[in-house]
């Protein structure tokens, strides 16, 4: 039986985990499980965990372990403490012999995409046997590679066998995002669901629906949601990243948003990319020289 599963044991940390709830993920009670799934549950709590900003703790934690599977979260460890080279030459070792391991094929294609070796991730990926999870990354790096085509073709094909799960919705809401048009609303009826429900509301639930109601125009909605995020987690770095979009959309200064976005996570891809634009801007302004007439 597939442990991820409606009728599988690890149906509700994993669920937890995607949806954002990484805290819950850690302090969930695992003694119950059986022993073949102890290593997958033992995995999703060391990813809440660097997901929770403990990824030197992790690191120190599983360095040394024989498992592909912890190996695997140390070089992914390794890869949130900025030690990109390391965490892809770790990779590529343990690839080498356990390329067919899920685990290893999931965190390894999150590390080689986070080092621009995305032909790389993709064959990593190719790789799975039914794993959610690795069609939830092929998804996203499609669509960073804009290749909304391709993302929506394996979503398609993911529906027509894990049906309504969880992971296949967000991923069609991501693409339906890209997408466009009616996909916009269908994407926001996902994230809302997730996002309003105690049980499941999270920052990354908030900011998703928020990011909807930004494509569908209603900006006090979007505010309202993202407003929500900040509260619940003030140095959310997605969070404040849409909060400097919201305020230029609405027209207010997004200064003090961009100030505590380069505080919290200076090497965000949204700042890369504004100052990339911002140098791009200048070298055209050169161009261009009032004239003076008498």
């Amino acid at each position: 039986m597939d442990p991820y599963s409606a009728e599988g044991e690890l149906i509700n940390i994993h669920s937890a985990f995607h949806q954002g709830q990484y805290q819950e993920v850690v302090n969930f009670d695992t003694s119950a499980l059986s022993s073949e799934n102890a290593i997958p549950a033992r995995v999703l709590k060391l990813r809440a965990q660097i997901a929770l900003g403990q990824a030197r703790n992790v690191f120190d934690e599983v360095k040394g372990e024989s498992e592909p599977e912890l190996q695997a979260v140390a070089a992914y460890a390794q890869l949130s403490l900025g030690k990109t080279d390391d965490a892809v030459s770790a990779i590529e070792k343990l690839t080498a012999e356990n390329s067919d391991n899920a685990t290893v094929q999931v965190l390894g294609g999150i590390v080689l995409q986070a080092a621009g070796k995305s032909d790389e991730a993709l064959n990593l990926l190719g790789m799975h046997q039914g794993s959610l999870d690795a069609v939830a990354l092929i998804v996203q790096i499609h669509l960073q590679l804009n290749r909304s085509d391709l993302a929506l073709k394996e979503v398609s094909a993911a529906r027509r066998w894990a049906q309504d799960s969880l992971l296949v919705n967000l991923a069609e809401s991501w693409v339906g995002l890209r997408v466009g048009g009616d996909k916009y609303q269908q994407a926001f009826y996902v994230f809302e669901e997730l996002a309003q429900a105690p049980s499941t509301s999270t920052v990354f639930s908030l900011v998703s629906q928020a990011v909807s109601e930004l494509h569908l125009g209603r900006t006090e909605e979007a505010t309202a949601a993202l407003e929500q995020a900040v509260q619940k987690d003030p140095e959310y770095s997605e969070a404040i990243a849409n909060m400097i979009v919201l305020s230029v959309i609405t027209g207010k200064d997004p200064e003090e948003y961009v100030a505590t976005l380069k505080k919290v996570k200076p090497n965000h891809a949204f700042l890369s990319d504004l100052e990339e634009k911002s140098v791009l801007f200048d070298k055209a302004a050169t161009k261009y020289h009032p004239k003076i007439t008498a």
